[in-house]
């Protein structure tokens, strides 16, 4: 079997032509990709609830808009914490992923990871993908692969970070962030 090259840190942008309502428009965090599968967060999808609601301790420390994310349509029940920290070591309790961006331990005091946060996002659920899974869909052309930056985990307009993401790319993927909601009505 060939090695899979680790997309891990890097971004998933739904294409205009990905099919799946759940990821309509999605930026997506790999927060870990391998031959075994893939894991990531949707970045764009914020609920009407507080993260002060759920977690109590973490919503004074979550970033702006200081709400739950739906990270995707797997395990709904369930709460990741994806942190920026700068710097070259994070606090216990933090996991770094790629460059500042890590995962927290969201069983650990916040207390012990408040000085050292520079945003914090919390997610229920998350997007994930079995084994060839995720190749196969890049292959199908559902997926713009881009490098992320510590700014998008934190967007404080995650509505609009598809055209973005987008627009910021210098390759002709910059035009696609103009693609209009309903081409039909072009």
């Amino acid at each position: 079997m060939t090695e899979v090259s680790s997309l891990t840190g890097r971004l998933l942008v739904a294409t205009p032509a990905l099919a799946d309502p759940n990821f309509d428009r999605a930026v997506v965090l790999l927060l870990d990709h391998d031959e075994e599968g893939s894991l990531g967060v949707v970045l764009n999808r914020p609920t009407p609830v507080g993260v002060g609601d759920i977690l109590e301790g973490w919503g004074a420390l979550a970033g702006d808009p200081g709400v739950v994310f739906q990270g995707g349509p797997v395990s709904l029940d369930s709460a990741l914490g994806v942190a920026v920290i700068p710097g070259d070591e994070g606090p216990l309790g933090w996991r770094r992923v790629h460059g500042a961006i890590g995962l927290v331990d969201l069983e650990a005091p916040p207390e012990l990871l408040a000085s050292a946060l520079g945003s914090l996002r919390i997610f229920a659920g998350y997007a994930g993908w079995g084994p060839r899974q995720l190749e196969s869909e890049l292959t199908d052309g559902a997926w713009y692969v881009v490098e992320s930056e510590p700014g998008d985990v934190s967007s404080t307009d995650p509505e609009g970070l598809w055209r973005a993401v987008l627009r910021r790319q210098r390759s002709d993927l910059a035009m696609v962030a103009t693609y209009p909601d309903d081409p039909s009505l072009n």
